[in-house]
């Protein structure tokens, strides 16, 4: 019973994740390309980081049982200025991230980046082997290389998209896209690498580093925004759309913790391959998509160097003694 309950749970979150990717790159595509008055972008990443805030307050306060065992990790753990300063440098990297989002999704279709945006993977992976000294199997290569050919032939020549209201620049977007793909690289890796060299609690590590994010991506709407947020409000712009779109980013940082710990790599690719799908359909019906051949051929290899990439490693230890055992054994025959 607990088997079957165990997986239920993991094709819950494979779900939930899958929605959520997908959802998120359409409705902010519509958010910035729709709409006649667009909302300051930086004023919207802020939102969400005091949003992911209040849930992992929330969530430490279900960890530690109560409100008052709550205030007092906070107090003892959450405000350790070396920590605090430690955990800024993904502050600012995801705010850089998140900002690039937004200027991608105004420049590019939501398959488009949905595609192009798992490049993260392979700088995922090299972030890992030089900052945390892993190695990669010869098939992981593999995947990386044919990862970045089917984002190629998805570049190679965008479609005309004949329901979109605003000019794009191909090229910024996927400027965009690069830079949002080199933080979520390094901020990944970095906070993995803070997590795992403490027993410090995950959600005393996120209320670190929101706490940082809500000062950076503030600095970040007076610096950018700051004369016409002024002159127009904070909420300039603010729809029921641009909500979902906030939510949806809130709620996706904090689950992507979640399935983490409870599910696998493969289950993470067959995921990332559905909501490639789903957001282009959505295109194809919300924004006159139309799919050419090379994007097809580019989509479908990126899918299969997801699910090649997931695939768990040999390990070639266990096989080498196999086979030392192997040719003993052969040895001992032949000596009869």
């Amino acid at each position: 019973m607990a088997e079957s309950v165990s997986v239920v749970f993991k094709l819950y979150c494979l779900m939930v994740m899958t929605l959520v990717a997908a959802a998120y790159t359409v409705v902010l595509r519509y958010t910035r390309t729709v709409q006649s008055e667009l909302y300051f972008s930086t004023t919207a990443v802020c939102l969400t980081e005091i949003i992911k805030l209040l849930l992992s307050l929330g969530m430490l306060t279900r960890e530690t049982g109560g409100l008052v065992r709550c205030k007092g990790v906070v107090l003892e753990q959450v405000f350790n200025p070396v920590d605090l300063l430690k955990l800024s440098v993904p502050s600012v990297v995801y705010a850089i991230q998140n900002n690039m989002a937004f200027l991608a999704l105004s420049n590019l279709d939501a398959a488009v980046y949905q595609v192009t945006y798992q490049l993260k993977i392979p700088c995922t992976a090299l972030c890992t082997v030089l900052m945390l000294n892993r190695s990669l199997s010869r098939m992981q290569w593999i995947s990386v290389f044919m990862l970045c050919l089917g984002v190629i032939l998805v570049q190679w020549k965008p479609a005309e998209l004949s329901k979109v209201q605003v000019e794009q620049n191909p090229i910024v977007g996927f400027m965009a896209i690069a830079i949002a793909v080199l933080c979520s690289g390094f901020a990944g890796v970095y906070f993995e690498k803070v997590l795992k060299s403490s027993e410090t609690s995950l959600w005393v590590r996120n209320i670190q580093m929101y706490l940082s994010g809500i000062v950076i991506t503030l600095l970040g709407v007076f610096m950018t925004d700051g004369a016409q947020v002024m002159e127009k409000g904070f909420f300039f712009g603010y729809t029921a759309w641009v909500c979902v779109v906030i939510f949806l980013a809130s709620v996706g940082g904090l689950y992507t913790s979640v399935v983490v710990k409870y599910t696998d790599n493969i289950m993470k690719g067959f995921s990332a391959a559905a909501a490639i799908v789903l957001s282009t359909i959505a295109s194809v019906t919300l924004f006159g998509l139309q799919i050419t051949l090379t994007f097809s051929s580019g989509a479908l290899l990126v899918c299969v160097s997801i699910y090649l990439y997931g695939l768990p490693k040999q390990d070639t230890s266990t096989l080498s003694k196999a086979s030392s055992a192997n040719n003993a054994s052969k040895e001992k025959l032949i000596s009869v």
